[in-house]
This record gives structure tokens, C-alpha cells and sequence, in this order.
């Protein structure tokens, strides 16, 4: 069984459409991410699989119940991490993760053993004693994280973990998330980080304007806007002038020209590396550096979605600076 199982999810607010019919399934002990700009309904997605917001139309299934009928039951399965926090500010955090547990049910003499757990999973021992309105970005971040976890749920919701909080911060959050999978926690996050999904996500779907266009793993998503071969070779001076007669010496092939005395050769079926190797050698130019290329996450981003990566890097930096 499916831990998540969504058949077409719609939300309209009026004559706005958020979510238009998307379907997607998550698998046991696995990281699936939505990626797509602001805007695409990742919130929106997230938001009807939690029980905050009632679909417009479509099915959702978590672990089996259905969140429509049964939101309670479902939730108690359920770790959710919104974009901002919604902690207490004047709480230290080690009151903010107890007032949390007791929240889900939990006994004293549970809550407080799971709390500085917890702070110490997450390098917050010294924080936990001071309030909250007094963490950094990140600290709030982690803070966040270790309450949505402190019920041991099946599932973590994770909407933009990463938005908007320093370098290091962001790295130990990602290496948290990976540390959870492998303790068995499935997890969905939301981002519009090229980066992060293609590092941590094992399934990507991508979304825009409330549809999931592609879904698949990394290399699946890749494999889809593979068109033809290319090899880039790092070459001495002067070799710019040579890629005319390297077109037509290599019939079918387009060489373009890059950075550094660079040459990159694209053929329709894979070139055998020797009699370019030997072209260049007749030539009298040294070649450096002899690299296939491949499509990057980024590349089928942009072709399948049709978003370009510039407006992906523009909300990065926004989040960067919030």
C-alpha cells in the first residue's frame, strides 16, 4: 500500500483554479517533492492532503484512510511543517516541544524524554533553554521541524524547509531529512530549489499552474529531454578556429564554441572519442579535458514545464532574503 495515494485534487478559490486535477501516489519510507515556482499549488497541494483546506474535487488517502471522511485519524499519522513557524515565542524550546506532545496526547513522562531527544538530535540542548523569539532563522527552522516529529508520525509535511534561512542551516536540515527516510519516515516536502530536490528528493514531481507536468525519479526526468550526445573538450588555444572543418569533418555533428578554449560537439548517436582525439592531434592542439555531457535536473525542468530556471533562481534569492 501507498503511504499517500491523491487521485484528481482540484482547488478553485472563485474563478481561480490552485489545483487542477492532479493524481500522485508516495511510497513507504521515501522523499517525494513538489517543485515548481510560487504560485504552481504546491501549498494549496499540501495544505488539502493535511486536512487544513477541503478539496474542491478528488480523492486523498493517507496510510489507507481517507482524509476527507476520517481528518482526525489521518492527521494523528501526520508530522506538518508550514513555512513559517507556529511556535510560541516567549516558550523556550524545550516548553514549545512539550506543549507540543501534549497536544498529540502524550504523557508527562513521555513528552519530556522525547523532548531533549529531540534538542539533542537536532543541536539544540543550549537553544532549548532560551525563547524562541530569541532563535535564529535556522534554529526556529529546526525548532519547527523537532515538533512536527515529536509524536514519532508516519509522514512528515515539509512546505519550503529550506526558504529563507542560512547556508549551514539549510545543509543540516537536508541532512536531517535523509536521516528520517532512513529511520523509515516518509516525507513530501514542497520547494521551488532545483538544487535541493535533485540532492534529496528519491521522486520529483513537477508542478505548475496547478498541474504535475512530469513526476519520476531524477534520471527518469532527465531521460525524458535526452536529445542526441555531446561531448565537451577543454582544448589549447586557437582551437576555436577548427570548428568548421570539425563539423564537417564529423558529418551530422554541431560544435559550438565556450568559455576556456572550449569545443562542445553534439552528434545524434554517441561519437567514438578516438578519431576526434586524433583530428585535434593533426591539428597540433592539446586537449586538456574530454567530458559527455548530460542534462541537468535544471535542463528538464525548463523544458518540460516551460518555467525558465531564471525565475526559479529570482525566488531563491527573494527567499534569501526574508
Amino acid at each position: 500500500m501507498e503511504m499517500v495515494s491523491v487521485r484528481n485534487l482540484k482547488k478553485t478559490y472563485g474563478d481561480v483554479t490552485a489545483v487542477d486535477g492532479i493524481s500522485f501516489d508516495i511510497r513507504r519510507g521515501e522523499i517525494f517533492g513538489l517543485l515548481g515556482p510560487n504560485g504552481a499549488g504546491k501549498t494549496s497541494t499540501i495544505n488539502m492532503i493535511i486536512g487544513l483546506s477541503r478539496p474542491t474535487g478528488g480523492d486523498i488517502a493517507v496510510n489507507g484512510i481517507d482524509v476527507k471522511k476520517q481528518t482526525k485519524k489521518a492527521q494523528a499519522l501526520m508530522g506538518i511543517v508550514p513555512d513559517e513557524s507556529n511556535l510560541y515565542n516567549e516558550m523556550d524550546g524545550f516548553d514549545n516541544l512539550c506543549f507540543c506532545a501534549a497536544l498529540y496526547g502524550m504523557r508527562k513522562d513521555e513528552r519530556e524524554p522525547r523532548a531533549r531527544e529531540l534538542l539533542e538530535q537536532f543541536r539544540l540542548t543550549e537553544a532549548g533553554k532560551r525563547p524562541f523569539k530569541a532563535y535564529s532563522k535556522g534554529m526556529r527552522r529546526k525548532l519547527t521541524i523537532a515538533a512536527a516529529l515529536i509524536h514519532s508520525p508516519k509522514i512528515l509535511f515539509l512546505d519550503e524547509p529550506t526558504t529563507g534561512i542560512d547556508v549551514e542551516s539549510s545543509r543540516q536540515i537536508r541532512d536531517m531529512i535523509v536521516g528520517l527516510k532512513h529511520q523509515g519516515t516518509t516525507i513530501l516536502l514542497t520547494t521551488h530549489y532545483i538544487e535541493e530536490a535533485e540532492r534529496i528528493c528519491d521522486r520529483i514531481a513537477f508542478l505548475a499552474n496547478g498541474q504535475i507536468v512530469a513526476s519520476g525519479t531524477v534520471p527518469e526526468l532527465m531521460e525524458r529531454v535526452t536529445h542526441g550526445h555531446a561531448i565537451r573538450f577543454v582544448t589549447g588555444e586557437n582551437a576555436e578556429r577548427l570548428a568548421p572543418e570539425l563539423q564537417t569533418r564529423f558529418e551530422g555533428s554541431e560544435v559550438m564554441i565556450g568559455a576556456d578554449h572550449s569545443l562542445v560537439m553534439e552528434t545524434e548517436n554517441r561519437q567514438s572519442l578516438l578519431p576526434v582525439m586524433q583530428f585535434f592531434h593533426e591539428k597540433g592542439i592539446d586537449v586538456y579535458e574530454a567530458k559527455e555531457l548530460h542534462p541537468s535536473l535544471e535542463d528538464a525542468f525548463v523544458e518540460l514545464t516551460g518555467i525558465e530556471s531564471s525565475v526559479m533562481k529570482e525566488e531563491k534569492e527573494k527567499g534569501g532574503r526574508r
